[in-house]
């Protein structure tokens, strides 16, 4: 299932965006997995947990996929679960 056209869908609606995240390290691949039942976006990453280099692959790859001029991690940089901010 594609879960990034909703998330394109509603940043053409609504700019910024926030949206929760639960991020899975060392990942085969970049890819939104699912949407958890609280609204959570579970994506895997390909980086490494350390020295920000997940943080900054989710970073990326939200960016790149949904064509944002800004992502931001706004809070649980140390965390799995991170609250982003996506900017049109």
């Amino acid at each position: 299932m594609n879960f990034l056209e909703p998330l394109k869908i509603s940043l053409a609606q609504k700019s910024p965006l926030y949206i929760k995240v639960k991020v899975l390290p060392k990942s085969p691949k970049n890819e939104i997995v699912e949407i958890l039942e609280d609204g959570t976006y579970k994506i895997r990453v390909a980086a490494p947990a350390e020295d920000g280099k997940a943080n900054a692959e989710l970073i990326r790859f939200l960016k790149k996929s949904l064509g944002a001029s800004e992502v931001k991690i706004i809070s649980g940089k140390t965390d799995r679960i991170k609250l982003i901010r996506i900017t049109r």
